[in-house]
C-alpha cells in the first residue's frame, strides 16, 4: 500500500481520514468524549481540503446531536431501517391490495 500512496498522496490522505472517523466509532468512549474526537476528526478535514471529505462533514453536522447519541448505549437504528425497507418492498409486490387486514396479516405473517 505504500507504493500506491507515494503514487497518490490525496488517496492516503483519504484513507487516513476514514480510518479516523471509524476508529472513532470503534473505541468504546461516552459522547463527550466523541464530541471532541469529532472535533478534531473535523480540524482534519479542513487541513486535508478534500472536497468530498467535507460534504461528510456537513452531512454529520446537520445531524450532529442523533450521530453522537449513538455514543449513549452504543446503538443504531440500522434494524428499524432494514424492516421499514422490507415492508415498502412487500407493499410493492402487493400493490392495489385494499383489503388493509388481510395486508397487515400478511405482514405479520411474514416477519413477526
Amino acid at each position: 500500500m505504500s507504493f500506491l500512496f507515494t503514487q497518490y498522496p490525496d488517496l492516503e490522505k483519504a484513507y487516513n481520514l476514514s480510518d479516523g472517523l471509524r476508529n472513532i466509532y470503534n473505541q468504546k468512549i461516552i459522547k463527550s468524549v466523541a464530541t471532541l474526537k469529532l472535533a478534531h476528526w473535523f480540524k482534519d478535514v479542513e487541513n486535508a481540503g478534500l472536497k468530498s471529505f467535507t460534504t461528510i462533514v456537513r452531512t454529520i453536522t446537520q445531524h450532529y446531536n442523533d450521530i453522537l447519541n449513538y455514543f449513549i448505549n452504543r446503538s443504531t437504528n440500522a434494524s428499524a431501517e432494514s424492516f421499514n425497507a422490507k415492508i415498502k418492498n412487500f407493499r410493492l409486490q402487493l400493490r392495489g391490495v385494499t383489503d388493509r387486514k388481510f395486508f397487515l396479516f400478511r405482514l405479520t405473517q411474514i416477519f413477526a
